[in-house]
């Protein structure tokens, strides 16, 4: 399983991060993936899902 979100695709980027002294090391910015359950080409799985298609609505929760 790759790190990524199952409807938009958003995965890991590379980046710098900067001390206070301003000495510069190499990092990952990782998207926040939730394990959800979601309605994906008419069946329920469970994927995991970036906060931001959450809360924009993009994924169909299962009917209960």
């Amino acid at each position: 399983m790759s790190y990524k979100c199952t409807i938009c695709g958003k995965g890991p980027v590379q980046g710098g991060s900067y001390s206070h002294s301003n000495r510069k090391t190499n990092r990952t910015f990782k998207p926040n993936l939730q394990k959800q359950k979601v309605v994906l080409e008419g069946k329920t799985q469970t994927a995991y899902v970036c906060t931001k298609c959450i809360k924009s609505g993009f994924t169909a929760k299962p009917a209960k």
